[in-house]
């Protein structure tokens, strides 16, 4: 390692860093949780709008995956490692459990909702504890929030009255 590595990699305040970690590393483990989830519910879903929702799915997981990779990717720059093992995951995650087997979609798609919202319910915690932290942090925290408030959009636009 470089001199100008080492500087880098130890020029991270403790409690930015820590901080971070601290409201970060939670939303991780619920975008992981989605993620596996999202899979499941893509993959057993039946309905009138199939191919929509099965399509739909694929993007949500696909966007949560690319948050959950960003959010993980800002602790570790700054330091600290993300712990998002499956056992992890199961563990700790405040997202619900999607239910078994096959799913209509008008079914399907509120069990969903329901892991975005627990999901948005985290980022939003993120985003407040991260204003005193760092606000670099914190945009990171915001634009999940964002994202994960359009998919659950859309995807109440399939069951929507």
């Amino acid at each position: 390692m470089t001199t100008s590595q080492t500087e880098t990699l130890t020029n991270v305040n403790p409690d930015v860093a820590s901080g971070t970690a601290q409201f970060l590393s939670p939303l991780v483990v619920d975008l992981e949780a989605i993620v596996v989830n999202g899979k499941q519910a893509h993959w057993h879903l039946r309905g009138a709008n199939f191919i929509g929702v099965h399509e739909l799915l694929d993007t949500v997981v696909a966007d949560v995956q690319g948050w959950a990779d960003l959010a993980a990717e800002r602790v570790v720059a700054l330091g600290l490692p993300v712990d998002s093992r499956l056992s992890t995951v199961a563990s700790k995650t405040t997202v619900p459990e999607l239910s078994a087997g096959f799913q209509q979609s008008e079914n399907s798609i509120p069990e969903v909702v329901a892991m975005l919202d627990a999901a948005i319910t985290t980022a939003r915690t993120a985003v407040d504890g991260l204003d005193e932290v760092d606000l670099n942090s914190q945009d990171i925290a915001i634009e999940i929030v964002r994202g994960l408030e359009k998919d659950r959009w859309l995807l109440l636009a399939h069951i929507a009255k």
